[in-house]
């Protein structure tokens, strides 16, 4: 819709008319050069059956093909086709069999107040070697964190630590929401929030 060579309407006014910033406005679109097409070809060919596949292994699988190309050229031609390879990602909400049930307490409820709802997940940060696990307790209301450790291990015991120093330094909430975990809906986790109201 933008015309770079208008006779009347700068490239400003033509994508303030429409609607869009300056700054996103790129000029036309280049296209790829033959020398590149052939092995983005094998690339999203390859990408389909093997969709593991990273810069390394791809550019091993392409110099099998005929192509010589390096890590970096095929890293670059995977990220301008949009392909990033899927690695096998750590469960970390993992149930026990044998830990209660809790009943889910946030179905229709307004949470308009610190300390009324706090919550608590673990993710995953990923490192050169394997990743580190992090707990972080945040109140629902202000969105703020209120704890967090980090753990190389899925144990009940980072977590404890977390929710113990949300404690300490800003009390106990009225509810306290996490997922179906092990870690949170072990008895250890549950047995510190007496007073409040363990919604998992």
């Amino acid at each position: 819709m933008i015309e770079p060579r208008h006779p009347v309407l700068s490239i400003t006014r033509q994508c303030a008319l429409i609607g869009v910033s300056r700054s996103a406005w790129h000029g036309p679109g280049k296209s790829e050069s033959p020398l590149n097409l052939a092995p983005m070809k094998l690339i999203d060919a390859q990408f389909m059956e093997t969709p593991f596949y990273g810069s390394r292994q791809m550019a091993r699988h392409l110099r099998n093909q005929g192509y010589c190309a390096g890590r970096k050229r095929i890293r670059r031609l995977m990220a301008r086709m949009g392909l990033r390879a899927v690695h096998q990602r750590p469960r970390t909400t993992v149930p026990h069999p044998e830990h209660r049930k809790f009943p889910h307490l946030l179905r229709d409820l307004a949470i308009e107040r610190p300390n009324q709802v706090r919550c608590a997940d673990i993710a995953y940060i990923p490192m050169r070697r394997g990743f580190l696990h992090l707990v972080a307790i945040m109140d629902w209301a202000t969105r703020r964190v209120l704890s967090w450790r980090l753990s190389n291990t899925m144990d009940t015991e980072f977590c404890i630590e977390a929710l113990e120093d949300a404690f300490r330094f800003h009390g106990r909430p009225e509810i306290f929401n996490t997922d179906q975990g092990s870690q949170f809906a072990s008895p250890r986790f549950a047995q510190l929030l007496p007073n409040a109201t363990v919604n998992v």
